[in-house]
């Protein structure tokens, strides 16, 4: 088969997963490629990208470029816990649903769930998992873990933020930020990484990169070090340590030394927009009957009710995933480079 026509074919709506590498980072890859450089992070481009980590998280930040999202949420967890020790987090967290157990089988750490309506914690959601200190036969809840944005496409503003951050302090834990599209949440509230970050009491940081337009990086910011020790062994230790770093390095700076993580990820929120945007008009219209906006579009996943027959009617042309747990529920991701027209066809689709 012709990869190359067949993924002319198919635009996806499935996952920000599912799109290319943005030509900017593709340029600093091969800009990095020029003769030979010291090995495992010693290179120019891992120590500029640790210095851009201060700039952007604060002055004690430690920065660890690693492979992929799996990698850093286990190793920055496991880094903050001691062997005893659990994480609370949304029943729907990436952690607990998408990464095949490998917090508990590969980090060794126990998983606290709470049952959430949209996906996100609050410090009284968090108040049912977080007892039994001092209990040996109870894992000692020491971590609390949320996603920015949410696996049902909430995000979490630097209030929710901060007020997560001081009851997880007030417990003796730490707060733990998977954000894989965080670029996503802060586009759409309009304000600096560091507003729900750094500035709202996050901890350590698993900072995305590829569902917004990077080859394969992401990276670790132990935002106050102290709080995940021994991050340099440990990353060897899970097999995310880079020998070639230089190349993750430069993604990393591609996407956030300048503004490309602003523009790409308000530009796939906008295509999000214009899609959940003509749902309701097409459910307004009364056009396809049964079909409805789920809940509103807060960064670049669209979640709509949708009947079966139309499904498979827009699947000739697209591909998207029917939500887990949910039969009547499908999720529809933009991404950095989904066009207007791609959404426009897509409703065309849906619509009939």
């Amino acid at each position: 088969m012709n990869g190359t026509a067949e993924n002319a074919a198919h635009r996806s709506f499935a996952s920000d997963n599912y799109a290319g590498v943005h030509p900017e980072v593709l340029a600093a890859i091969a800009e990095a490629n020029v003769g030979h450089a010291p090995a495992y992070g010693a290179d120019p481009w891992t120590a500029r990208f640790g210095e851009l980590a201060r700039e952007l998280f604060g002055d004690e930040a430690e920065a660890f470029p690693v492979f992929n999202g799996t990698g850093a949420n286990v190793l920055s967890l496991q880094a903050a816990l001691p062997r005893w020790g659990a994480v609370v987090c949304a029943e729907t967290a990436h952690i607990h649903c998408d990464e095949g157990g490998a917090p508990e089988k590969m980090g060794g750490i126990k998983l606290l769930t709470v049952p959430t309506p949209d996906g996100k914690l609050t410090p009284e959601l968090v108040e049912r998992q977080a007892w039994g200190w001092g209990d040996e036969h109870r894992a000692q809840p020491l971590a609390v873990s949320i996603s920015q944005t949410t696996e049902l496409g909430t995000r979490y503003t630097p209030d929710e933020v901060r007020a997560l951050a001081e009851h997880a302090h007030a417990h003796g834990m730490i707060l733990h930020m998977d954000g894989s599209r965080l670029g996503n949440a802060a586009a759409r509230l309009g304000c600096p990484l560091a507003a729900i970050t750094s500035d709202a009491g996050v901890d350590v940081l698993s900072l995305g990169g590829t569902k917004n337009g990077l080859l394969g990086a992401e990276a670790v910011v132990a935002i106050r070090p102290s709080a995940a020790p021994g991050l340099p062994y440990l990353r060897k230790l899970n097999m995310q340590l880079g020998s070639k770093m230089r190349f993750i390095s430069a993604q990393l700076l591609a996407l956030y030394e300048g503004d490309l993580w602003l523009r790409s990820a308000a530009h796939a929120n906008a295509m999000a927009d214009r899609l959940s945007s003509g749902i309701v008009a097409l459910t307004g219209s009364g056009t396809v009957p049964g079909l409805a906006l789920a809940q509103p579009t807060e960064s670049n996943a669209v979640f709509a009710a949708m009947p079966h027959a139309v499904r498979e009617r827009a699947r000739e042309r697209f591909r998207f995933y029917d939500w887990p747990g949910d039969d009547s529920l499908v999720r529809l991701m933009c991404a950095f480079d989904t066009t207007p027209d791609d959404v426009d066809e897509l409703l065309a689709a849906i619509a009939g």
